[in-house]
C-alpha cells in the first residue's frame, strides 16, 4: 500500500480513484496531478513502481495544498469570519447553513436531532406544576 502525504491508497483500485482519498484532492485535480507526474489514469494502485510513487509524491507536496495544511488553513478561515462578525460568521457561531440554505423545513444535519419546544411528558408536567404550586404561597379570602 503506498502512502502518500501520510494517507495509505487501497491497492486494488485505479490510481484517478484512489488519489481522491487524500483530503483536498478532487477527480478534477486528479488529471492535472496524473499528467505532471506522467502516469496513466488507468492503472491500478498495486502496479505503480516505486519511482512512480516517488514522482507523484513530489508532485502533489510541490503543487497542491491536502490535509493537515488544507484542513488548517480551512478552520483558520471558519475562525477569521468569526472574528469579524460577519454574516457567514455568525451562521457558524450558530451551527446554522452558511450558504444560503433553507432551515425550516432541512438542515437537519447542520442544525441536529430535533428538539421539541413546548410539548412535556407527563411526569415532567406533573413535577413543574407540583414546583409551581409549592412556591405560589396559599392566598386568604
Amino acid at each position: 500500500m503506498p502512502r502518500i502525504a501520510g494517507v495509505d491508497l487501497s491497492d486494488e483500485k485505479r490510481i484517478d480513484v484512489a488519489l481522491t482519498a487524500l483530503y483536498g484532492v478532487g477527480r478534477q485535480n486528479v488529471k492535472k496531478l496524473l499528467q505532471s507526474a506522467k502516469i496513466e489514469s488507468g492503472k491500478k494502485v498495486k502496479d505503480l513502481t516505486e519511482e512512480e510513487v516517488s514522482r507523484l509524491q513530489k508532485v502533489v507536496e510541490a503543487n497542491f495544498k491536502i490535509e493537515g495544511d488544507l484542513r488548517k488553513e480551512i478552520q483558520e478561515n471558519i475562525k477569521r469570519l468569526k472574528q469579524i462578525g460577519c454574516y457567514r460568521g455568525k451562521r457558524h457561531v450558530a451551527n446554522l447553513p452558511v450558504r444560503g440554505q433553507r432551515t425550516r423545513n432541512n438542515a437537519r444535519t447542520k442544525r441536529g436531532k430535533r428538539v421539541t419546544i413546548g410539548a412535556l411528558k407527563k411526569e415532567e408536567l406533573a413535577k413543574k406544576t407540583k414546583a409551581v404550586a409549592a412556591k405560589v404561597p396559599a392566598q386568604k379570602i
